[in-house]
């Protein structure tokens, strides 16, 4: 699909293209984007990793948080806070709650981490392209976490195939990440 090059019109036009994925849709796809990342050696290395709660049928990351708790590895969810993200420890899915925006967040009382701490994370966005750029829903939150100067880890682009466009518009402070991971595959941006 070619999209217009303005991000509020590719934002609409995939927002409503995920919209009408059905629900054996997104756990198929969804399941085979959990299995890509969960052989990447940076997945099985990480001691620290970041997931996201899926809103409004994106990409979903129970598999990993599965597989992660099993293999003895922390993991942490972010909460917004003002202007930023703050991430807290999750031992298991019921210590997600329905949070800011409609999004399930760990509780504010549980342990804290430090972005630095973080050696995967996972960012959601409603695209991507080819050299790494992701359009989100417009809040810049994920880009300002990447551009702080704390996290040093790998930011991972998850999301569905369909999402991986050719080019998107970007502007100086959207961040990029430093690999992509569909239900297609991985891929290293240009």
């Amino acid at each position: 699909m070619s999209l217009p090059l303005d991000k509020n019109s590719i934002r609409t036009a995939l927002l409503r293209q995920r919209k009408l994925l059905c629900r054996a849709e997104i756990e198929a796809k969804s399941a085979a984007a959990q299995a890509q990342l969960l052989s990447l050696p940076a997945f099985q290395r990480a001691k620290m990793l970041a997931l996201y709660s899926p809103i409004r049928n994106e990409v979903e990351t129970d598999r990993l948080l599965t597989a992660a708790l099993a293999a003895g590895k922390q993991v942490c969810y972010p909460c917004v806070f003002a202007d930023e993200l703050l991430f807290f420890q999750v031992q298991s899915p019921a210590d997600l709650q329905v949070g800011c925006f409609g999004i399930c967040e760990p509780d504010r009382q549980s342990i804290e981490i430090d972005s630095a701490q973080i050696e995967l994370l996972l960012v959601p966005g409603v695209a991507f392209d080819r050299h790494g750029h992701r359009l989100g829903y417009g809040r810049g939150y994920f880009d300002r976490l990447l551009d702080d100067g704390c996290f040093a880890g790998l930011s991972v682009g998850f999301g569905y195939d369909f999402q991986i466009q050719e080019r998107l518009p970007a502007e100086e402070h959207d961040q990029k990440v430093k690999l992509l991971v569909t239900d297609k595959g991985i891929f290293s941006p240009l």
